[in-house]
């Protein structure tokens, strides 16, 4: 099968304006979706219960008399995990050990001084209350994804975390069930889409509110995402999977055709690429591509995907492949290169770094110990992967002594009057000691 990758030359003048071209990606929602989420999500937060019964009997096949029908005994999820093949049990329990490892070291901690005159300035970090965790259901289900985004949370100190996951036509994914029993979920419900969200957010008589919601989900789920913003916090929007990898030509070709696979059979819309200053790689890696593709259950997704939006990047040396690196700000980067850790300290946009020729993005996806959430369409310039850090709150402390009100009260009278605020300004007036 021929797949006919765009190819860009670092040298051509018109390259930044082609690469742009490829990386265009927009996640906004057509005008027909925001209106169809719009509707959901205000039926939900005005019949509760009720609106979220019928839409999982419209769009999932899911008919209850009521919502507590729907929701899972924790009893359920562990004998899921009892009953699942012993190599499923302990890949699930060695992926767990490892994100939960991993994420220990991730918290904020609280901390606080005190000043000569006995002011004690800090931060106090705190848990959130509850979260809420999407996850698709179905057959398209993903365990993984249970683990990623669970298991921070409680590690966070998380009071409640409750899980909703369509079970379309009662189709249940065991792992899925599995998973959430190994990640310490609290409550499971069988709802999904844009009313399971609405649920989350706003909250129902049989649904509590949260104060975040994380997970992936489609299109609609997206959007509600996007639209509850405000009533509660998300993770972020996440747009099609991405992969760069960065290599120097003496990787095995075959190894790095199929970490393009990897991402690029996610969707039509995933995106693979690869960069390098070796131009007969490129060509060994197309022939590659068109060898393996053929004997992969997904190959049309793989095939739609890399046609549309991959692509084999030449550039001129180490460090252009660096500067486009930067430039793409991956959701994942492999620098399959010799001193790969060198290399990693020039790059300062990237959701994941995957260090070397032995370390596949694959790995980091299930069970390697960071977060496979990651920032993508560019957005690691400005964001970063979920972690226990976004589960937990900062809080500024603020406790003035007596000399210390006075000597802080002359400074902010003086601004409070130079704003045109006079209360403020005496307010803090009321503090200063008399000389």
């Amino acid at each position: 099968m021929t797949v006919e990758l765009t190819r860009l030359d670092a040298a051509d003048a018109d390259f930044r304006q082609g690469l742009d071209a490829l990386l265009a990606w927009d996640s906004d929602s057509d005008a027909e979706i925001f209106a169809t989420v719009s509707e959901i999500l205000n039926r939900v937060r005005r019949e509760g219960d009720a609106a979220v019964l019928e839409l999982t009997r419209r769009f999932d096949g899911l008919d209850a008399d009521s919502l507590a029908e729907l929701e899972m005994s924790l009893a359920t999820l562990q004998a899921a995990y009892e009953g699942l093949p012993e190599n499923q049990r302990e890949a699930l329990r060695v992926a767990a050990e490892r994100i939960r490892r991993y994420a220990e070291h991730q918290g904020l901690e609280s901390w606080e001084y005190t000043e000569e005159d006995g002011t004690l300035l800090g931060q106090q970090v705190s848990p959130l209350d509850r979260a809420g965790l999407y996850v698709p259901g179905g057959k398209a289900a993903y365990p993984s994804s249970v683990l990623m985004n669970a298991i921070p949370a409680k590690v966070a100190g998380v009071g409640e975390l409750i899980m909703v996951a369509p079970t379309p036509n009662g189709v249940v994914n065991e792992l899925v069930l599995a998973a959430a029993h190994l990640a310490g979920v609290d409550r499971v419900f069988n709802i999904g889409g844009a009313q399971a969200v609405a649920a989350l957010a706003y909250g129902t008589e049989t649904v509590p509110p949260v104060d975040k919601i994380v997970g992936p989900g489609n299109i609609f789920v997206a959007t509600a995402k996007r639209l509850v913003y405000g009533t509660c916090g998300i993770d972020m929007i996440a747009g099609p999977s991405e992969i760069l990898v960065v290599c120097d030509g003496k990787t095995d070709p075959d190894w790095i055709a199929m970490d393009l696979f990897s991402q690029a059979e996610h969707d039509e819309d995933a995106q693979a690429i690869l960069v390098s200053w070796d131009g007969d790689f490129l060509d060994r890696v197309q022939q590659s591509i068109e060898r393996q593709i053929e004997d992969m259950p997904r190959k049309a997704i793989i095939h739609s995907s890399l046609s549309a939006r991959g692509a084999l990047i030449r550039v001129a040396d180490r460090n252009q492949a660096i500067e486009v690196a930067n430039h793409i700000a991956p959701e994942h980067l492999e620098l399959s290169v010799q001193d790969a850790r060198e290399m990693a300290r020039s790059i300062r946009h990237a959701g994941a770094i995957f260090m070397g020729r032995y370390t596949a993005e694959a790995l980091g996806d299930y069970c390697a110990g960071p977060n496979h959430v990651l920032p993508t369409s560019r957005t690691a310039r400005f964001s970063s992967p979920l972690g226990v850090y976004d589960f937990q709150k900062r809080s500024s402390l603020i406790g003035c002594s007596a000399r210390g009100a006075s000597a802080l009260g002359k400074v902010a009278s003086t601004l409070a009057h130079g704003e045109g605020l006079t209360a403020h300004a005496r307010s803090a007036e009321y503090r200063i000691l008399e000389e």
